[in-house]
């Protein structure tokens, strides 16, 4: 038997029993791998692959002055009344470094005090009224903020009266992004489930109906989580690949189950048996998931190809997702479908009036014909409009927002504002500048003085510190930055460093040559990266989706329109996020934070995901106007039969889709914030503007060219999305041809037409 949509649906549902077993076989699997393996799978460590210079500076520390990179977090005490001089402050301060370093050497390597170190070590605020506690803890840097909690308690069992101590560095940070992070991801899952079990009850007009496309949604997420437990074991994931996959489960598991239990409905209103109903359905919505699913997964692949950790690792763990999705609409959900049969459309909230696809009228037909009557204004309309959307994209400005934008009211975020006020936001993470060369040397040691000297003119970066290996042959200079190492400013003036500072000091075929490293470092050759692969990701998506599509449809005409298409719905999106995050127009009524730049991942993130869930919508209502078209040749008529028939489905989608990612965007975090907003915009864009206008007024205006595939591509395989057709037309006129003879689509040979026998409408 071969392997089909079509016949998996109907293996799945005379064998139900079977299939729904295995399926829970793989879900208990999955329970005990995440269970115990997905702390092992996953990590807070952010790596970037293909070894850039921040890189090449770290290797060369560890290597030959520092050993393992470890962390140091930065314990902040002040005083209002008291300054660092009184004999209480001082006995403070040495209780408190004692408490630290009793932690053992598990958790605290070392802990540094002003009276260690003295005044010259920068240690003491000008005023004199706090300090700093340089606090080294143990372990690789990914693992030191589980210390952190130690480290709160034991500032905690220090409270005493007229001193504050507050703790701030990477690890602190992390604690507290990933408990803010977790919370805001749960309330938009938890969200995003409520609003799609209400808007799925709604369309369905039955609870049941409603609550099994939930289930398939939950099932595949499930599955997934273990499978990157399991597969993490080998190569560890970013911590987020779970966030990724609840959002991307929610998203793709829910709309696939709807637009099969939708057809399945309409099969059974067209009076097919169960079965038949539901062999229908495999071979018609199950062919335009399978179809969707590759499109999604082939602009995922875009993110793998990225040399930076949590590129690859939410790409692949929104590629198992949605594969999983796809199998278990093609399997999992004809088998429950199976087992309900009519029971699907039980606990009814109100009765739905049938549906009959071959009748004209209602909202949509009425857009559609009105659309397409006026297409070349409709379409000048719509273009219009996601172009005036798009132009605000044009003043995108790519970074990271920061410590400085997280809320006030986390410790890390107040720590902050205290280390910024009273000595240089960037102490906890300087800008280190390695010198690979002999450091007493004439020459090496005039590079550097020149070096220092114009970083001392430069107001951004503070006081350097030197260090000096014992073999004398590498020098670390580090420099904090006066504010945020992870704002704009302080990327722009590691640019400075190395554009100008480095190459002035340093001359390429001298005798030492500088590096540099640190976090502020690390996050321009991620902005670098960024920008560098952004037309490549481009590139390869869209020149394997516009092969998938030919393939599938036939055509390059609907290929190529389709990836126009998008482009501007994703365009329209960067736009309007730029015009709400970074303009801040309408931010304060979105409840949402103006800050200065967009998160610099989020550009390649969000065309690889939009592009694939747009595709969804796109192919799935294409191969509905398909379908029709192969029956009847008459291209206006499919146009209003694709979108009439599908028209309540796709705006359930997409509304399940915006309510999905309008949860995760009420967050508090800015990176939430610009990500949901932006894939809810870009879905409602898409499924209003792009399919209501768009599609019929683009397909209006090219008539049966929207078919056109060259003569030297009719090599190509037909996988049509549409499914078998009943009635198939010449391409080459609009008559059908005649009954009981051979007509061609393309090339391909027709099934039985109508006047020997087939039943319009059947697929």
């Amino acid at each position: 038997m071969r392997l089909s949509p079509q016949s998996l649906a109907r293996s799945s549902s005379r064998h139900p029993w079977r299939t729904v077993g295995i399926w829970v076989a793989l879900m208990a699997a999955a329970g005990a791998a995440s269970g115990s393996l997905l702390s092992s799978a996953t990590t807070t460590d952010v790596a970037i692959t293909n070894d850039p210079e921040s890189n090449q500076a770290q290797k060369l520390l560890e290597d030959r002055l520092t050993g393992p990179e470890r962390d140091t977090e930065i314990v902040i005490v002040r005083n209002e009344s008291a300054t660092v001089d009184d004999p209480a402050y001082a006995a403070y301060v040495r209780g408190l470094a004692a408490d630290l370093a009793a932690l053992g050497g598990d958790v605290v390597e070392s802990v540094t005090t002003f009276a260690d170190a003295g005044d010259e070590a920068g240690l003491v605020s000008e005023d004199r009224h706090a300090t700093l506690l340089p606090t080294l803890l143990a372990g690789a840097p990914e693992d030191a903020i589980d210390h952190i909690p130690e480290l709160q308690q034991v500032l905690k069992a220090n409270a005493q009266s007229g001193f504050k101590a507050q703790i701030f560095g990477p690890a602190a940070l992390g604690d507290d992004f990933n408990t803010v992070s977790e919370e805001d991801l749960k309330k938009g899952e938890s969200v995003g489930i409520l609003a799609a079990l209400v808007i799925l009850v709604v369309v369905f007009g039955a609870v049941v109906a409603g609550v099994v496309p939930v289930i398939i949604g939950m099932a595949s997420i499930f599955v997934a989580v273990g499978v990157v437990s399991v597969v993490g074991q080998v190569v560890q994931f970013s911590f987020f690949v779970t966030n990724m996959i609840s959002m991307m489960g929610l998203a793709v598991g829910i709309d696939y189950s709807l637009f099969v239990v939708s057809r399945y409905r309409e099969e059974r209103q067209r009076g097919k048996d169960k079965l038949d109903a539901i062999e229908a359905t495999g071979a018609t919505a199950s062919r335009a998931v399978f179809f969707s699913g590759l499109t999604v997964v082939l602009a995922l692949l875009g993110m793998i190809l990225i040399p930076n950790s949590i590129f690859k690792s939410l790409g692949a763990g929104a590629i198992f997702v949605v594969v999983i999705a796809v199998l278990a609409s093609l399997t999992l959900l004809p088998a429950v479908l199976g087992l309900l049969g009519d029971k699907v459309n039980s606990l009814r909230i109100h009765r739905r009036k049938a549906v009959d696809p071959d009748h004209r009228g209602g909202f949509w037909d009425g857009v559609t014909r009105t659309v397409m009557r006026r297409p070349v204004v409709s379409l000048v309309v719509g273009v219009g409009i996601l172009l005036a959307c798009a132009s605000s994209a044009l003043d995108m400005r790519t970074g990271f927002s920061g410590v400085s934008t997280i809320p006030n009211e986390l410790p890390s975020k107040q720590a902050f504002d205290v280390l910024a006020r009273d000595f240089a936001g960037g102490l906890s993470s300087p800008v280190k500048i390695v010198v690979d060369g002999v450091a007493d040397e004439p020459a090496v040691a005039a590079s550097i003085d020149k070096l220092q000297t114009s970083l001392a003119s430069d107001h951004f970066f503070g006081q350097p510190e030197v260090t000096v290996n014992d073999g004398g042959d590498l020098t670390l200079i580090a420099v904090p930055v006066n504010g945020d190492p992870s704002s704009k400013a302080a990327v722009d003036a590691v640019g400075r460093v190395r554009d100008y500072y480095v190459p002035a000091a340093f001359p390429d075929g001298g005798p030492a040559r500088a590096l540099v490293g640190g976090e502020t470092a690390f996050n321009k050759d991620f902005f670098d990266i960024a920008s560098r692969y952004l037309p490549i990701v481009f590139v390869f998506v869209l020149g394997l989706s516009f092969l998938l599509l030919t393939i599938a449809f036939r055509s390059i005409v609907v290929p190529a329109k389709a990836i126009v298409m998008n482009l501007l719905s994703v365009g329209a999106a960067y736009g309007l996020i730029v015009l709400v995050s970074q303009k801040g127009v309408g931010a304060g009524l979105l409840g949402f934070q103006q800050v200065e730049v967009i998160e610099a991942w989020l550009p390649l993130f969000l065309f690889s995901v939009l592009f694939g869930l747009s595709m969804d919508y796109h192919v799935f209502l294409l191969s509905r106007i398909r379908e029709h078209f192969d029956e009847t040749g008459d291209n206006t008529e499919s146009v209003a039969y694709g979108l009439r028939t599908t028209a309540g489905i796709i705006t359930g989608a997409a509304l399940i889709m915006v309510a999905v990612f309008s949860g995760f965007a009420a967050g508090r975090m800015v990176a939430f914030q610009q990500m949901g907003f932006g894939l809810a915009a870009a879905v409602l864009i898409d499924a209003t503007i792009v399919r209501s206008i768009l599609v019929p007024a683009s397909m209006k205006l090219l008539g049966n060219r929207n078919w056109y595939l060259p003569g030297w591509l009719e090599w190509l395989p037909h996988f049509g999305v549409e499914g078998p057709s009943t009635h198939v037309y010449d391409l080459r006129g609009t008559t059908p041809a005649a009954a009981g003879h051979s007509a061609t689509v393309n090339g391909n040979a027709p099934d039985v037409p109508a006047a020997a026998g087939g039943p319009k409408g059947d697929t």
